[in-house]
C-alpha cells in the first residue's frame, strides 16, 4: 500500500512534463558527460523546434549527451520542478530560461548550490541571470528589440498598435510589448491582447479588437503561435497589408507573409545561438573547470565546428562585455530569401 502511495505521487508530479529521451547518444572521451536545457516552451509553441535542433547539434559536435526538458502546456509551476529534477540528477551542466525570476529563482537556487555550471538564455535579464550565479545569459534584450520595432513604426507616423501577446505569463512578452509602445507614445497595457495558443481563438480575438478598434494602424505579434492566426485573420477581413505589421520570430508561414507582404518584417533573436551557445557553454565550463564567461567565449570561438554552424545557418552572434546577444536583427522582403530555406529549423 505504501508503495503504491509513493508511486501515485511521483505520478502526479511528473504529470503534465514532457521528459524528453537524450537528444544525443554521444560516443567518444566525453560520452558519459550529460547535460539538460531546461525550458518553459510548450509543446504547441513551433518556436521552440529551432533551440531543440541547436541543442541536438552542439551535442553532436562536442560529444556529450544532453536532454531537453519542457513543460507541455508551459506551466511555470512544472518548469520549476523541472530544474529541481535537474539539481537532483547532478546534471555536468545546466542551461535554463528565466520566464519568471519569482518562481524560478529558488530551484534555480538548488543547482548552483550544487556546483553545477549554468547558463541562462532567452528569458530573463543579464541582472537577473548575474543573481542566480550563471555563468553568462545569452539572448535579445526584449525590452530594446520591442523599441527598435517602434521606432520602425513610429518613422512612418504610427501612433497606435494592437500587441497580440500569446504568452502573457512571460515578463519578456510585456517588455517586447512595452518597447514598442514607448517608442510610438502608447499605453501598452490598453493595447494589448492576452490572445493565447490556440489558433481559432487568436484569430477570433484579433478580428474582435480591430471591428471594435477600427483605427488601429499597427500589429506587433510575439511569434508565430500569435503572427500566424494573425495573418488569417487579416486576410478573412480583406485587411492583409493595410495595417502596418510585425512580429517577433521566425517560422515559414511568418516568411511566407513576409513575402506576400501582409507581415512588414520579423524580429529575428536566432534561437540556434541561444541553444548551442548555452549548452556548448556549459559543456566548456565543466570541462575546462571554469566559469570565467571571456575563457569560454574564446574557447568557443575558436571551435571550427561552431565556426562551420554559423557559416552554414548565415548566424550573426554579437559579443559584448556580459557575453553574448543573439538579436535583434530585422527580416524583411529585402532579405528574406537569406534565411528562408532555414526558417523554423535553423533560423
Amino acid at each position: 500500500m505504501q508503495l503504491r502511495k509513493i508511486s501515485l505521487c511521483l505520478a502526479t508530479l511528473l504529470a503534465g512534463m514532457t521528459l524528453t529521451p537524450a537528444l544525443l547518444a554521444a560516443d567518444g572521451p566525453h560520452a558519459n558527460e550529460r547535460y539538460v536545457m531546461v525550458s518553459h516552451g510548450a509543446d504547441s509553441d513551433s518556436w521552440w523546434n529551432t533551440i531543440k535542433n541547436s541543442v541536438k547539434q552542439a551535442g553532436e559536435d562536442f560529444g556529450v549527451q544532453v536532454d531537453y526538458r519542457n513543460p507541455p502546456n508551459g506551466d511555470l509551476a512544472d518548469m520549476a520542478r523541472l530544474l529541481e529534477q535537474a539539481a537532483a540528477r547532478n546534471y555536468d551542466g545546466v542551461a535554463y530560461d528565466i520566464a519568471d525570476y519569482d518562481v524560478l529563482s529558488k530551484p534555480a537556487a538548488k543547482i548552483t548550490a550544487k556546483g553545477i555550471p549554468t547558463v541562462t538564455f532567452n528569458s530573463g535579464t543579464i541582472e537577473e541571470s548575474k543573481k542566480l550565479g550563471a555563468i553568462m545569459h545569452i539572448g535579445q534584450p526584449e525590452y530594446a528589440a520591442g523599441k527598435a520595432a517602434g521606432d520602425r513604426a513610429k518613422a512612418l507616423g504610427i501612433k497606435s498598435f494592437v500587441c497580440v501577446n500569446h504568452y502573457a505569463t512571460n515578463q519578456a512578452s510585456f517588455q517586447r510589448c512595452k518597447g514598442f509602445a514607448d517608442a510610438i507614445g502608447a499605453d501598452f497595457k490598453s493595447s494589448m491582447i492576452d490572445s493565447g495558443m490556440d489558433p481559432t481563438v487568436v484569430n477570433s480575438k484579433v478580428t474582435a479588437y480591430l471591428r471594435n478598434h477600427p483605427k488601429t494602424q499597427a500589429i506587433l505579434a510575439l511569434g508565430p503561435n500569435a503572427a500566424e492566426p494573425t495573418v488569417q485573420a487579416l486576410k478573412q477581413m480583406h485587411l492583409n497589408g493595410k495595417i502596418y505589421f510585425g512580429t517577433f520570430d521566425l517560422s515559414p508561414g511568418i516568411i511566407n507573409a513576409i513575402k506576400d507582404g501582409t507581415i512588414n518584417f520579423a524580429i529575428d533573436q536566432q534561437p540556434y545561438l541561444q541553444g548551442y551557445m548555452s549548452i556548448a557553454a556549459v559543456v566548456i565550463a565543466h570541462e575546462d573547470k571554469t566559469t570565467d564567461k571571456d575563457k569560454i567565449i574564446a574557447t568557443l570561438k575558436a571551435n571550427p565546428k561552431f565556426q562551420m554552424r554559423l557559416k552554414e545557418y548565415g548566424l550573426v552572434p554579437v559579443y559584448n562585455a556580459d557575453g553574448v546577444s543573439s538579436g535583434p536583427a530585422f527580416v524583411t522582403k529585402d532579405n528574406v530569401a537569406t534565411v528562408e530555406k532555414y526558417a523554423g529549423q535553423y533560423r
